[in-house]
């Protein structure tokens, strides 16, 4: 993509996506692909800003906020241009951003690369249509939503604080649409929880166990207490809760040797019934009374707790723009895993809306170049309703 797109070529998304694909910004690198969305943003009159974060443990990110305008009221589209690994079994080159039989091929393209060439589409429709809009519209744009989040999207918002600046809506654009576009939108996620467990014993040879301390089934009953019975039956707006056991590891290739210790991870997902810090507690008083005296060590990893925007203003303005575009209506969701929003709703109003989802993190990651620019009209029409009403 030229460096220095016209107004004119930025309201048609499909190049810029491609633009955008082609830089293999695998967390935590970005090779290039903020340069290409500030120039795209810097064409339109975005004052723009680099943000470089450090922490120590995680690497340092890149990140951009851009925003055009200076009064309330403040409209912000957020998301991110960090990727995934590729993976095997593509029938493309991953980031070449192939146009093949009217999709889009490539790393990025459906989780979200597409969806942020179709903010810029219609920021560049709105602006050219409405010049003298009354208000602002910002990107927030991080390159660490899928690596460890510590250096990306909360720095920002920090950062934003510290300027006093305040975002009053957000619309992030993950991959939310299921089979079509538009048929769900996310006013909420599930929490998460990570844990790893560590059971131990005493090693020894099994035809002596007497002698020995096995770990293994102290294990198993440490886990079956914790899956024992459901967490809960869901709540008004969120499914129920679910723990998920992903690995069961004792790294012992002997079969005549007791290991000294046994391992296990699960996931937590949870509603809001819960929290992580009370999740946490019944954790440790689950596992005490299971144990019987046994040593173990746990390691609970909180990535983010669960939150909801009620249906309101917002989820009106953005169920109402999809229905001006495609005709239906958006299921208004709390399904799937975790997102960048979960830290933007501590600022304000926040409904994701976006591609369809049926290929991110696949091989032959791909979307449809219509669903492209009907986004972009989509995200237009957010605009226009949100300014026109305000």
């Amino acid at each position: 993509m030229n460096i220095s797109p016209s107004p004119s070529s930025l309201s048609q998304p499909l190049e810029l996506a491609r633009a955008l694909i082609r830089k293999p910004s695998i967390t935590p690198r970005d090779e290039g692909a903020l340069d290409v969305l500030q120039a795209a943003l810097t064409t339109l009159g975005f004052e723009c800003h680099r943000l470089v974060f450090n922490d120590d443990g995680a690497p340092a990110i890149d990140n951009l906020y851009a925003r055009l305008g200076k009064a309330a009221p403040h409209f912000c589209f957020a998301g991110h241009t960090d990727v995934v690994p590729v993976g095997s079994g593509w029938t493309t080159e991953p980031f070449n951003a192939d146009v093949i039989d009217g999709y889009i091929y490539g790393r990025g393209a459906s989780d979200m690369k597409s969806a942020i060439a179709a903010f810029v589409a219609a920021a560049a429709r709105f602006t050219t249509d409405v010049p003298a809009f009354k208000g602002s519209i910002s990107f927030l744009i991080t390159g660490d939503e899928e690596g460890d989040a510590i250096n990306g999207t909360t720095k920002v918002l920090n950062w934003l604080k510290a300027r006093g600046e305040k975002i009053d809506v957000c619309v992030v654009g993950e991959p939310t649409s299921q089979t079509k576009l538009g048929d769900m939108a996310k006013i909420g996620r599930r929490g998460s929880l990570t844990a790893k467990l560590v059971v131990y014993g005493t090693q020894g040879h099994s035809a002596y166990p007497h002698l020995a301390d096995n770990p293994i089934p102290r294990l198993m009953t440490m886990l079956g207490a914790l899956i024992a019975k459901p967490l809960d039956n869901g709540s008004a707006h969120f499914q129920a809760s679910t723990l998920a056991i992903t690995t069961i590891d004792v790294g012992n290739a002997a079969s005549n040797v007791i290991p000294g210790a046994a391992r296990a991870a699960f996931n937590i997902r949870f509603n809001d019934h819960h929290t992580g810090a009370k999740l946490k507690t019944w954790l440790k008083e689950t596992l005490d009374a299971a144990a019987d005296g046994g040593h173990y060590d746990l390691d609970v990893r909180i990535s983010g707790e669960s939150f909801l925007t009620p249906p309101g203003a917002l989820s009106e303005l953005v169920s109402n723009a999809v229905k001006d575009v495609t005709g239906r209506t958006p299921e208004l969701s709390t399904t799937g895993g975790t997102s960048d929003a979960r830290f933007i709703k501590n600022m304000c109003p926040v409904v994701e809306i976006g591609m369809v989802g049926l290929t991110m993190h696949k091989a032959d990651e791909r979307c449809a170049i219509a669903d492209i620019d009907s986004l972009a009209a989509i995200y237009r029409r957010m605009l226009e309703r949100y300014f026109a009403t305000s």
